[in-house]
């Protein structure tokens, strides 16, 4: 499983994933796991491991609420954890911001469970687990 890895939040997804499928495949010796250029969603990995997931912007305000500025890329870091509501809990009591509380996700997967936090930068970091 995965420890941490990058997602590209993207307003032009079809855009990203052509240059991403490119460069990830061809360059980095990746493949394309999950998804299409149709969005909202794909990921790339090398062996059995993340190297990029991509992530329609839109998507993410709608599911989390959380307003994104609109005027060009940003990144999330996205770790798994076993328990999410305690690695939330840890997160704030170590100087992060709980954006968005602990809760089930099954439009992203069964037993999907995720939180949303800010950074003391204000770095988005999403907590997940399945």
């Amino acid at each position: 499983m995965d420890a941490l890895y990058p997602r590209v939040l993207t307003a032009r997804f079809a855009d990203a994933f052509r240059f991403y499928d490119g460069l990830l495949t061809v360059v980095a010796g990746a493949r394309l796991v999950k998804g299409s250029e149709d969005g909202p969603y794909a990921n790339w990995d090398r062996e059995a491991e993340a190297v990029l997931a991509l992530l329609d912007r839109s998507m993410l305000e709608r599911v989390t609420g959380i307003g994104l500025d609109g005027s060009g890329g940003a990144t999330m870091l996205v770790l798994t954890v076993d328990d999410v509501e305690r690695a939330a809990a840890v997160a704030a009591a170590c100087g992060g911001r709980v954006v968005v509380p602990p809760g089930d996700r099954p439009e992203w997967g069964p037993t999907c469970r995720t939180a949303h936090l800010r950074d003391p930068d204000g770095n988005l970091v999403e907590l997940q687990s399945y």
